[in-house]
C-alpha cells in the first residue's frame, strides 16, 4: 500500500473509554501510513482510555469532541469494537447521530467486534450482510441484519470485522473501501 493511496482523506475514530487498544491502533496506523488523516471524536474531553484484551491499556488524545464534531468534517469512520466503548457510545444520542450521518450520506464506514452495536442504533443494520463478534449475533439479526461468521464482510458502505485476530483482513478492505470515498471526493 502506498502512503498516496488515502491522501487527504479524512477519517473519524469514534470513541468511548474501553475500546479495544488492537482495534483502534491497528486500523488507525494502515490508515496512516496509507495516507488518511485520522482523528478522535469522543465524547470525552482530554483523553480517552483503551482497554488491552482483559485489563486498562494506554490514554489516547481526543482530537475533537463529540460536542464540537461535524460528521461533514470527514469521509469515513472508523468504530473499534472493546465491550464497554460501543456499548456507551449507543447509549449516547450525539455519538449515534453522528454514525448516523455517515450512513445516510452513503459515507464508508467500518467497525469491528463489538463495533456494530452502534450501527444498531443508527438503524443501518436493517438489510445489510454483517460480521462482528458472536455475541452480537442475535443484536444483529433483530436489527434486521444477515449476520454471518467470516473474518471480513463488506456490505455497500460498510465493512465489518469479528475481532482482532481478523485485522490482517479488515486493514486491506478498509482501505480499499475508503479509498471510494477519496475517488468519489475527487470527481464531485
Amino acid at each position: 500500500m502506498t502512503s498516496e493511496t488515502l491522501k487527504g482523506l479524512k477519517v473519524a475514530i469514534l470513541i468511548e473509554d474501553g475500546f479495544e487498544q488492537v482495534e483502534m491502533v491497528e486500523p488507525r496506523k494502515a490508515l496512516d501510513e496509507a495516507g488518511a488523516e485520522t482523528r478522535i471524536v469522543s465524547p470525552r474531553d482530554k483523553q480517552v482510555r483503551a482497554w488491552k484484551f482483559t485489563e486498562w491499556g494506554d490514554e489516547f488524545p481526543v482530537d475533537v469532541a463529540l460536542d464540537q464534531a461535524k460528521a461533514q468534517d470527514f469521509d469515513a469512520l472508523l468504530l473499534p469494537g472493546g465491550v464497554l466503548n460501543p456499548d456507551t457510545l449507543r447509549m449516547e444520542p450525539k455519538a449515534v447521530a453522528f454514525a448516523k450521518a455517515f450512513f445516510d450520506d452513503g459515507r464508508p464506514v467500518a467497525a469491528i467486534c463489538h463495533g456494530p452495536w452502534t450501527i444498531i442504533e443508527t438503524g443501518a443494520a436493517q438489510g445489510r450482510r454483517i460480521t462482528s463478534w458472536p455475541s452480537l449475533k442475535t443484536d444483529l439479526k433483530n436489527a434486521g441484519a444477515d449476520w454471518v461468521d467470516q473474518a471480513v464482510v463488506v456490505d455497500q458502505n460498510l465493512v465489518t470485522s469479528r475481532n482482532p485476530d481478523d485485522i490482517p483482513a479488515f486493514n486491506p478492505e478498509v482501505i480499499k473501501l475508503f479509498g471510494s470515498a477519496r475517488a468519489r471526493r475527487d470527481t464531485a
